[in-house]
């Protein structure tokens, strides 16, 4: 003889609800759904800017003159000057200067 009061022998009356099953199935419903819209999406053909496509000659010559030209002008405009290495006393009187704006900053 036990305490029957916190023993719960019965068992549910309805058959509980599988919700793993359901959550699937919901699941592979979306994927299907997502697979045939973008099927249909990418069925269709290329529109002039395909692969198909092969350039013609006179194509190819007006693209290496245009590549050429392109270069030519990178290399005529000036280079920017790299910013110099500061010297070992500027570096100081930044961080003096910063630490000088660090502490009136705490005030």
């Amino acid at each position: 003889m036990g305490n029957t009061l916190l023993q719960n022998d019965s068992r549910p009356q309805d058959k509980p609800r599988n919700i793993h099953a359901l959550m699937l199935r919901l699941a592979l419903a979306v994927v299907l759904a997502l697979a045939a819209a973008t099927g249909s999406a990418q069925s269709g053909k290329r529109q002039d800017g395909g692969r198909d496509r092969q350039m013609s000659q006179e194509e190819r010559q007006r693209m290496r003159e245009d590549m050429r030209e392109a270069y030519r002008q990178r290399q005529d405009r000036p280079q920017k000057a790299r910013p110099q290495q500061m010297t070992p006393e500027e570096r100081g009187r930044l961080r003096r200067d910063i630490e000088d704006a660090n502490r009136s900053l705490k005030r």
